[in-house]
């Protein structure tokens, strides 16, 4: 993962290197080290959410700006890398784990975040066949990646063509259709992470 500095890093740059630890499909045995800097990455992104207030209690995710949506996941995300840790004690996690799970959730009530449909799925596993729940959990699965590869994709785009912007601006006026495409790719990448990213994430946690 190269060397990077927590203390001398800004919110979406810790944030995104968290991110890219939680996504890795490794073996923690061998990678505790990674998984402990995410969990202190992401320490570190709660309290800097924190002093910058980004979330009231009187809010909705509709006052939410896209920037700022997928700071929502940080707690999900820690509780996940922290359970990565083996030489931890299990008890111990599990239960700073739900109480955090707990706080997440009603959190995500509060913002009118947790989807219908997914309570709708969960209530019916209860009655579901093995391989019916596996199945779920698949698809869910495959849905996740589909909406972080679109996520990547709006990444990746918008630099491309911030890069282009940058270096036409001194001789060439922006083209029509241009600013109306950033403007597309902030509605897609909102899309992206309140129906899929976010709302599987809760899910997990209510299926718990």
């Amino acid at each position: 993962m190269g060397e990077w500095k927590i203390e001398e890093m800004t919110l979406p740059a810790l944030f995104e290197k968290a991110r890219k630890i939680y996504s890795m499909d490794c073996d923690s045995a061998t990678n505790q080290e990674i998984i402990k800097r995410g969990c202190e990455a992401l320490e570190t992104c709660d309290e800097m959410i924190n002093k910058l207030g980004l979330f009231s209690a009187n809010e909705t995710k509709e006052d939410v700006s896209t920037s700022n949506l997928k700071y929502l996941l940080v707690p999900f995300y820690l509780v996940e890398l922290t359970e990565r840790l083996s030489n931890r004690d299990r008890l111990e996690i599990v239960k700073t784990s739900q109480a955090k799970l707990k706080k997440f959730i009603t959190f995500c009530e509060a913002m009118e975040l947790v989807p219908e449909e997914e309570l709708q799925i969960s209530a019916e596993e209860a009655s579901d066949t093995p391989a019916a729940i596996r199945a779920k959990k698949i698809g869910r699965f495959r849905r996740q990646r589909a909406a972080e590869m679109k996520l990547q994709e709006i990444k990746e785009r918008k630099e491309r063509r911030e890069r282009s912007l940058r270096a036409s601006a001194l001789s060439t006026p922006v083209e029509a259709g241009e600013e109306d495409a950033l403007d597309d790719d902030g509605e897609e990448e909102r899309e992206a992470w309140l129906t899929t990213t976010i709302s599987l994430s809760i899910c997990k946690v209510v299926c718990l």
